[in-house]
């Protein structure tokens, strides 16, 4: 009863009003902090991986990378169908020399007319980093509505890079707050069922917010180190509301154990510190759990990943200190209103209300029934069930999801669909990067002319623009138009014929010529390939975390060593059947998507890393009060059997509220934010319906002592220890 998290717990509950405000200001210095410094975003260079990257870097150096840019469609809103209003040209010259005076724009190119005469395209290129350009957009898009209203027969359409992903950010925006309505309500009402009051059901909402907020704020300090791209805040609101309920729950749910077991013998505050002693104790292995594992992500140089991790790991660091500062003080706050309460009731002679304790209700005994009674049977049928439902994983395809898979409800995106179909030139380039010697500039300029005489005789693509050389001479471009799609398979295969047949034909007889390609389709290509390269790394550290973190805090190679392999399985289950469900097109009415026919490159590495992080919470507080009744002296089977029935509840309340939270984000309009909100949240409930219910008490009760191998603490209590005969058989025993 010394231990960090009761010394914690014993001051709070001594000064409760001091730990509240504190808490409370540390907020508000976090939100102040965070305003003062701002976020530092990730920059365009952030993002380079593979060849891709490295062909974009030479460009940069060289002053020849490609440029964001912006396409006004001008299309006759009546009239005939079979060629362009005559008004569109005299629009078009107007629009030019608007945005040409503008400072965000680099160059306005001349008009296209479509091949049926019926659309008239401008294209802007603007100026700065590409991540910067979504901001320029305000700009170009009032003098498009300008000369819109300049000509009211014609209908004035922008899209572009740019536009999109100003586009993709406010349906973000849209969808985040949707599911933080259909979030807080079902929190609050699944509190509600868990606690049977109004009070205490607020409680781990308030805190779990309030650290989101701290989170929100220490990100942006932090994001001055590991920078942000741009998803540090969705995965705080997504892990946040998640972790921070649960861990409030763990310790709210002992609190109310150890009042009704005292039957108000016990104070406030020594029932305050029996819980930091206990689910205390597991939210601090849990929250360094989690932290460990998700720190792997860094292993991934990514900065997408990097960005998931930080948000990640403040949030979770934050919600650790709340449980364990602001919500001993606010239990003793309420728990001695409660004892004034009763007092008050009994000097009126009104009979006690008792806090009952649901820990060992008859509906977990009935669940656990057939693993007390039969475990290997209930250990090999959970299995194998787990087991099937991964067998979709044999066909998993991962790809980076495009542009084109956003979703249509966007403006921007219709006019692109109309873009490509009117301008199929348009649909694709191609960058082909050289960095060589200046003396040899004539021949780079020769091989890049040779490649572009070669692409013209291959239908797979649709043209090339002069080749480009910097001030220095040392640098040179190419650029090369496909006809298609870029993420068709076309698009891939004129990728494939550059980097293996033209490339390393012509430019790679250039002695000491360095060469690469960029563009959307290499990037499409290059970041899968850059994953999968890290991934045994990534997962290899992984597994290794999370053995050490298991083994460490139950002092049990086998306990680490069965962590690892469940969470192998339910991971491996929820991938299966994420591939059952979105590489498939059955379920697109149902979820609202169109299938890609793949799994977005991002969501397998952040399953297993997140996933194998937040199934430390239920590992912990579930194998901590199996522990505990061992150490205590408890026979090993009935300590499984109880520790498990009493945390069964609490498992799967914090069960329900991580699902509702993950849950929630399948109503977005991004698919690859659809497909992570459903693997996780389909992870969480096989793990806590599953894994925790059926086969980890099949496997305790199977090993008996051999669970806390090679510590001693399951050495079962003998008959000159305890002053007793245990008269039951002994397999019953183990």
């Amino acid at each position: 009863m010394n231990s960090f998290t009761v010394r914690v717990a014993r001051w709070s509950a001594r000064h409760p009003w001091r730990a509240i405000v504190g808490w409370l200001v540390f907020v508000a210095l976090c939100l102040g902090a965070g305003s003062a410094v701002g976020t530092n975003g990730a920059t365009t260079a952030d993002y380079r991986v593979g060849e891709a990257g490295r062909a974009e870097a030479m460009a940069a150096e060289g002053h020849l990378e490609r440029r964001p840019t912006e396409q006004v469609l001008f299309s006759s809103r009546s009239g005939p169908p079979d060629r362009a209003s005559a008004d569109a040209d005299a629009a078009a010259k107007e629009l030019s020399a608007r945005m040409r005076r503008l400072p965000e724009v680099a160059g306005v190119a001349a008009p296209l007319l479509s091949r049926d005469h019926r659309i008239t395209m401008v294209e802007v290129a603007l100026r700065g980093e590409e991540r910067d350009a979504k901001d320029k957009v305000d700009a170009l898009a009032a003098q498009t509505r300008a000369v819109s209203e300049a000509y009211p027969g014609l209908l004035l359409r922008e899209t572009g890079s740019p536009s999109i992903s100003k586009g993709v950010d406010q349906q973000r925006g849209d969808d985040l707050a949707l599911s933080e309505e259909l979030t807080l309500p079902v929190t609050l009402i699944t509190l509600l069922v868990a606690f049977g009051s109004v009070t205490m059901a607020a409680v781990p909402l308030l805190i779990a917010l309030s650290a989101i907020a701290a989170a929100v704020g220490l990100s942006m300090v932090a994001s001055h180190i590991s920078p942000d791209a741009g998803v540090g805040t969705n995965v705080i609101l997504m892990i946040g509301l998640a972790v921070g309920v649960d861990y409030t729950l763990f310790y709210l749910k002992r609190e109310r154990e150890e009042r009704a077991r005292s039957a108000g013998r016990l104070s406030s505050r020594a029932l305050v510190e029996l819980a930091a002693a206990t689910s205390g104790r597991a939210v601090v292995v849990s929250g360094v759990a989690v932290v460990a594992s998700t720190a792997t992500l860094y292993l991934a140089a990514d900065v997408i990943f990097s960005s998931l991790a930080t948000g990640t790991i403040v949030v979770v660091l934050v919600a650790v200190a709340s449980s364990l500062t602001v919500l001993p003080a606010l239990l003793v706050t309420l728990g001695e209103r409660l004892e004034r309460r009763a007092r008050s009731r009994a000097e009126r002679g009104k009979p006690q209300r008792r806090v009952r304790d649901h820990g060992g209700s008859r509906l977990w005994a009935a669940l656990l029934r057939p693993a007390s009674r039969h475990p290997l049977v209930t250990l090999c049928v959970a299995v194998l069930a787990l087991l099937a439902l991964a067998v979709p994983l044999a066909g998993l395809r991962i790809t980076e999801m495009s542009r084109d898979t956003h979703s249509r409800e966007i403006p921007a995106m219709r006019v692109y669909d109309l873009l490509n179909e009117e301008f199929p030139e348009h649909r694709v380039t191609h960058q082909v990067v050289v960095r060589a010697d200046a003396a040899r500039s004539a021949e780079v300029v020769a091989a890049l002319q040779e490649v572009a005489r070669r692409a013209d005789e291959d239908p797979l693509f649709a043209g090339a623009s002069p080749v480009r050389t910097s001030a220095d001479r040392r640098i040179s471009t190419l650029e090369l138009k496909v006809p298609h799609l870029g993420n068709s398979e076309q698009a891939y295969a004129s990728l494939g014929h550059l980097r293996k047949n033209y490339l390393p034909a012509t430019v790679g007889r250039v002695a000491g010529a360095e060469f690469g390609v960029s563009g959307d389709v290499a990037r499409y290509a290059d970041y899968p390939a850059h994953q999968n390269s890290k991934l045994p790394l990534v997962l290899g550290a992984l597994l290794l975390a999370t053995f050490a973190m298991t083994a460490y805090a139950f002092r049990s190679v086998v306990l680490g060593l069965l962590g690892v392999v469940l969470n192998l399985l339910s991971a491996a289950a929820a991938l299966g059947l994420l591939v059952l469900v979105f590489q498939r097109t059955w379920a697109e009415g149902l979820l609202d998507f169109h299938s890609t026919g793949s799994i977005g490159s991002r969501v397998p590495l952040f399953l297993f890393v997140i996933l194998f992080g937040l199934s430390m919470d239920y590992q912990v507080f579930v194998v901590s009060r199996v522990r505990e009744a061992v150490v205590a002296g408890v026979p090993t089977r009935q300590a499984v059997l109880d520790g498990i029935r009493r945390s069964a509840s609490v498992v799967t309340s914090a069960a329900v509220v991580m699902t509702t939270v993950f849950a929630s984000f399948v109503f977005l309009h991004i698919i690859e934010m659809k497909q992570i909100g459903f693997v996780l949240a389909a992870a969480v409930l096989l793990d806590a319906f599953i894994v925790r219910i059926t086969i980890l008490p099949s496997a305790m009760l199977l090993l008996g002592r051999r669970c806390w191998w090679p510590s001693r603490t399951g050495r079962e209590p003998t008959a000159a220890s305890t002053g007793k005969t245990d008269k039951r058989p002994a397999a019953e025993v183990r």
